[in-house]
């Protein structure tokens, strides 16, 4: 009987905690990652949870010592030192496009952090054709993820491409290259 309660205990747990499954991404932004690479003290840290079911992902993105106003922020698809198409707006700035975003998306701090929630609504279609990206498309953003082929970024005001990045990396991607 012991045993048996045990075994529901733990049963329970796992089948109610979708923290303990979500599969989690990290990055680590510096200027080195950008494409050119940009001598700055700014960094930040991306963390993020996929969802268990893949429909959403939760993140939080903390910054600072960057070396002009941030302008805007994104998750792009493309490899480590290629720019590539943004696919998520993280925030933007102004009232119009292009450095506010598309509508909904919120509004950048100079510094500090930044969360939210990502879902299919929030995947734009990529700018570069090539890359056959399609808007609403979580689970293509998700797969360019896993693959290590997605980064986040922050572009600044004396940096219009970008000031500090991170290739993402999934817990489950097996690359033992580090940021």
């Amino acid at each position: 009987m012991k045993k048996l309660s045990i075994v529901t205990a733990v049963l329970l747990a796992c089948g109610t905690s979708t923290t303990a499954l979500a599969e989690h991404l990290h990055a680590s932004l510096i200027g080195y990652q950008e494409v050119p690479a940009v001598s700055t003290a700014g960094s930040g840290e991306f963390n993020a949870q996929i969802s268990q079911d893949d429909k959403f992902i939760d993140y939080e993105m903390t910054f600072g010592g960057l070396q002009a106003p941030i302008t805007q922020s994104h998750i792009h698809v493309a490899q480590r030192s290629v720019n590539g198409s943004i696919v998520i707006w993280l925030c933007g700035t102004g009232t119009t496009q292009p450095l506010a975003g598309p509508p909904g998306t919120q509004t950048c701090p100079q510094s500090g952090t930044i969360t939210g929630r990502i879902t299919s609504a929030n995947v734009i279609a990529g700018s570069t054709a090539s890359q056959q990206l399609t808007a609403n498309d979580l689970d293509e953003v998700l797969a360019a993820i896993r693959a290590g082929v997605a980064y986040a970024n922050i572009h600044t005001a004396i940096s219009p491409g970008g000031e500090i990045r991170g290739q993402l990396r999934a817990s489950r991607h097996k690359d033992k290259d580090k940021d």
